[in-house]
């Protein structure tokens, strides 16, 4: 099992023909996924040759997944093209939009996380038909089964542990330093004030996946999502979950890195939030080779 991504999942790239498009298709055949095609308006009809995988180049998402089946986008485009190439997949009701870039105004991400939780857009459960992962993400990887975004797909193997992470490079880390377990599937969901899918929508997957034995979860500085994350976890959770929280040492007011992660008095910083976690019963890690340990230890004795 993994989730929102199995070895199933047909998968188009939005800005295939461009040179990170292009550069990470060829990548994500290489690791297995089924990439079926991509989506430029200007280039539709063309088709681009992966070392022998010709990919067809369609005008629409909607032309994508009516000749294709694909249920899968991954969006390689600027960041002024973003909003759009986001609510063209909404518009096609594809399952799943990965969205890689990063630069892209609050204001557009705000406007269509908006549009896809708008009347006529959501499930009768309430959930929107495009989940929505990032931006400024590194993707989804389902190891031995499927890899859509960036994530090296050779840093380690399938198992049981599920890992959900603000940061790209820690989530790589973690998926290294825990390769020996292996992990059902790694979800990075981008540092950006405003994201479509959460710590929290993770969880909630990784708790109803019968596959996934324990989770990681990766936070960071900033906002209060860790926090609330904790209170889901005492609520809902009943798999254990060791934590990690980046920033322990950045100073007061400072952006670190990811536009989330601006701390303003005690509220934000990684202390708060690693006592929020501890007091739920997540044993959170100093760092990220001690977070490994915790779940290592953790997986030994179950």
């Amino acid at each position: 099992m993994a989730i929102w991504l199995t070895e199933n999942s047909k998968v188009i790239v939005q800005g295939m023909t461009g040179s990170e498009g292009s550069k990470h298709t060829a990548r994500m055949l290489r690791a297995g996924t089924q990439v079926v095609g991509g989506v430029n308006a200007r280039k539709a009809g063309q088709s681009v040759d992966f070392d022998g995988t010709v990919l067809p180049v369609f005008g629409t998402v909607a032309d994508a997944m009516a000749q294709t089946g694909a249920d899968v986008s991954v969006v390689f485009v600027p960041p002024k093209f973003t909003k759009d190439a986001v609510v063209e997949a909404i518009d096609a009701e594809i399952g799943l939009c990965v969205v890689i870039t990063e630069g892209v105004p609050v204001h557009d991400t705000t406007w269509f996380w908006d549009y896809a939780t708008s009347n006529g857009k959501v499930t009768v459960e309430g959930t929107p038909k495009t989940r929505i992962i990032g931006p400024n993400c590194p993707g989804i990887a389902s190891p031995g089964k499927s890899n859509a975004g960036i994530i090296p797909a050779d840093i380690t193997t399938p198992g049981r542990i599920g890992l959900v992470s603000k940061s790209g490079t820690l989530t790589y880390q973690m998926m290294y330093e825990l390769r020996d377990f292996g992990f059902s599937t790694c979800v990075g969901i981008g540092g950006d004030p405003v994201i479509g899918t959460t710590h929290i929508d993770a969880l909630e997957a990784f708790q109803q996946d019968p596959e996934t034995d324990a989770i990681v979860m990766i936070g960071e500085i900033g906002g209060d999502a860790e926090e609330r994350a904790a209170a889901y976890i005492e609520q809902y959770v009943t798999k254990p979950v060791v934590g990690y929280v980046a920033g322990f040492t950045a100073p007061e007011g400072k952006t670190m890195g990811h536009a989330g992660a601006i701390v303003s008095g005690s509220a934000g910083t990684a202390q708060a939030k690693k006592e929020a976690l501890e007091k739920v019963g997540v044993r959170v890690g100093k760092t990220p080779t001690e977070t490994a340990e915790l779940m290592r230890e953790l997986m030994r004795n179950r």
